[in-house]
Order: structure tokens, then sequence, then C-alpha cells
């Protein structure tokens, strides 16, 4: 059954065109129609800016449990100590439920958010069977499309690397939409490069890596294989796989950057996780236009996310507004040429943005610098069915979601001791 949207004001994402019309959205497509069926399901816009949906490059969902979480045992000095304390304590100790718990909680900030596709990294080394489905079936139960992968790394040994690439194996067979997830190459021995390799091929997908976010990843690489990161992933194979996907990219030299250019591979920027963790800034100008923007877990707001990017950008890259935004929207472009579903037009956000001053085609990017936020995202509409209206979760309950995070995270830092 289709869906009307009435008295929208839409703004083409990518000409910025602005028409006022209704809308009539379907499970495959949505166009405008001056007329509106009697019996048809209608939500009245009220005359507030309807555009496409958010999506989001790199995210961790088994993060969401980590807000206001104990300090470590001891205080990181460094990007290695940070991972050793920090995050390889936390994924160590995560379960079943509380894979659940993080999936639905993330999945629900992404959709108040206006996100409605998800390019997720996910780490449990002792819950790693069935953890995909898990984290599918919460996005399932929001309504967020998804690409998925887990984090294969040979840090907590070789019985553990395997039962990733059996995840893997067992997720894509059954028809899940993902990529084949790698750690660093700090941690990530020959072998099991070579077998996520053979792996991505078999399932016609790509790797989806964090490379060289952190100088210490490239020491590691030079000392251990005689090369740097995008180098070494290049003699792989992994930059022949098209839907590769290389996260952070911060400290590549100039033949890295070279490599990534000539191979069309996409990039995905984290502003904010690299300045959390102290790992520097890169210059993506100077290594390809074809960058993304991420989360790296740390929030599920892609608007902050395209606002960090700019406001960092301007003095290490000369990043203007329209670059901010051309990167805030290039992941539609990776999906589409990538051939993954549930990105379609008919992924809609309503924007209840009450400005002060006039909303034009021309001053758009403007207000999307400087004005919009998530508080004013107010109905969301993914493959065409509302799961957002006025704010509030259609098809879960926003309570029992946040309930059950907040159980399972007591129950994760109690673990975590």
């Amino acid at each position: 059954m289709a869906l009307y949207l009435k008295n929208a004001t839409f703004i083409d994402w990518q000409t910025f065109a602005i028409t006022k019309t209704n809308i009539k959205v379907t499970s495959n497509d949505m166009n405008f129609v001056d007329d509106i069926p009697t019996d048809a399901e209608v939500f009245d816009c009220k005359g507030k800016l309807v555009t496409k949906s958010f999506c989001c490059g790199h995210h961790h969902i088994y993060s969401t449990l980590a807000r206001g979480m104990p300090a470590p045992k001891k205080i990181p000095e460094n990007f290695n100590e940070i991972l050793t304390y920090i995050w390889w304590t936390l994924d160590k100790c995560l379960d079943r439920d509380m894979i659940e718990a993080s999936a639905l909680a993330s999945a629900m900030y992404c959709a108040k958010n206006g996100v409605t596709f998800v390019i997720d990294h996910h780490a449990s080394p002792f819950a790693v069977e069935g953890s995909l489905s898990i984290i599918a079936d919460a996005f399932d139960k929001i309504g967020i499309s998804h690409l998925l992968c887990y984090e294969l790394s040979d840090r907590d040994g070789q019985d553990i690397a395997q039962a990733g690439l059996d995840e893997h194996e067992r997720f894509l067979s059954a028809g899940g939409q993902g990529h084949i997830g790698l750690h660093a190459s700090f941690t990530v021995g020959s072998t099991l490069l070579k077998q996520s390799v053979e792996l991505a091929n078999k399932f016609n997908t790509g790797l989806h890596v964090h490379t060289a976010e952190a100088m210490a990843d490239q020491e590691a690489c030079v000392k251990d294989h005689g090369k740097r990161v995008v180098q070494r992933l290049n003699d792989a194979g992994a930059m022949e796989l098209a839907q590769t996907i290389l996260i952070h990219c911060v400290h590549l030299d100039k033949i890295e950057c070279g490599i990534v250019r000539g191979s069309g591979r996409w990039i995905v920027e984290n502003i904010e996780s690299n300045q959390n963790n102290n790992v520097g800034q890169a210059n993506y100008n100077q290594i390809t236009d074809k960058v993304m923007l991420g989360t790296d877990g740390m929030h599920s707001d892609m608007l902050r996310s395209a606002k960090a990017a700019f406001l960092a950008g301007q003095a290490v890259e000369g990043l203007g507004m329209d670059g901010a935004y051309n990167r805030f929207r290039n992941i539609h472009k990776y999906i589409a040429e990538s051939g993954f579903k549930g990105d379609g037009d008919n992924n809609l956000v309503v924007l209840d943005y009450n400005s002060p001053t006039e909303v034009t085609s021309d001053n758009f990017i403007g207000h999307f610098i400087y004005g919009l936020d998530s508080s004013h995202v107010s109905t969301v509409i993914s493959n065409g069915e509302i799961i957002v209206k006025d704010g509030l979760l259609t098809k879960a309950n926003e309570t029992d979601i946040t309930s059950y995070a907040r159980e399972m995270g007591n129950r994760l830092w109690d673990k975590m001791k």
C-alpha cells in the first residue's frame, strides 16, 4: 500500500531544487502527485522540508553500551593502549544479549537521527557465532537497512579468527548483505588476510578494513611485512575488490595515496573518532574525492559527523561546505555502484526546521552546515514505511529498548571489572 506525504516541501538531495508537492511513496519508489486517493494512508507534512534520508558509512554498534562506563584499569597513553584497555576489554565481555541490546539501541538512535542505512563493523570475540544475524534482526525490527561484517583479527588466537570467517560464511550464505570485515593490518596475519580476500571474492563483496588509523599500524606493517599498509592490501588483492572500503586512512604516504586513487576504492572519514584518539587528521583532498562519512561508533548522528568534518577540514584540507555535504551524501553513490539494496528514493526524512531565514536552492548548504541538526528530524521513512513518526519509533517500544540496554550495560560493566 502506498504512503502519501501531503503538503511537502521537497529538497532534491543532489540539485537542491525545491518543490512544494504531494509525494507518493511505495515499497519500491517515490514520485510527485497532484491528487491523493480518499482511502490512502496520508501523512501531512504541513509544509515541512522533506529530503532523502541519511546513511552511515562506518559504525560500531558494539560500542553503544560504553557510554558512561567506568574508567579503564590503566589510563591509555597511546592508541594501542586505547585499544587494549578500552575496546579490546569491552568486546571480549560481550555476549548475545549485550549484542542485541547494543544493536537495538544503536538502530533506535540511527532512526531518530534520520539514518536509514548503516554499514557496521562488529567485534565480540567470545560471542562470534550468530552475532551478525542478531544485529541484522535488531536493525530489521527498527526498520533500518544494513551492510554488516565481523571484525576478523588474529589478536585473540586462531580459533576465534576461524570463528569469524565461519560467521561471515554463514551470514552471507544465508542471504545476508555484508562485507568481509578486518581489524587493522597489525592484528591480521598473512594467512587470515589471504582467506579474507578469497572469501570476499567468493561472495562478490569487498573488505571493510581499518587502514592506517594510527602511525603504529604503519610501523608494525613495515616491521612485519616490509611494506606499508595500503601496499600490503594491494598486494593481497584487496584493492581489486570493487566494494572494498578503507576506514580512516589518516597516515598514508604518496605511493599509498596513488594506489587508493588509482584503484577507485572508497575511504570513510571518522573525524571525531580521530580527534578523540589523538591519531591525527588526513588531507583527503590530496588522496581522492571518493570519501564518505562514518561515526566509528561514537554516536549515530550523521548530521553531527558532517559538521565535524567541515569544521576540522577547513584548516587541514581547505574543505568547503559543499565538500562536506558531498562527503555526507557520497555513501548513496557507494551503495548504488556496489549493487547493495536498501537505499532507494523511498528513504526520506521530514525535517521540522522552522528557520528564522528563508531556505532556498542557493543557500541550502549554508542551512545544512549551520542550521540543521538531528533535533529537527521529525518523521523518517525507510523503504517506503514510516519508522519514526513525530519523533517516536513506530515499530518498537523505545522505553523497552532503553531499559534493556541499561540492564545489559550494567552487566557489561560488571563483567569488565
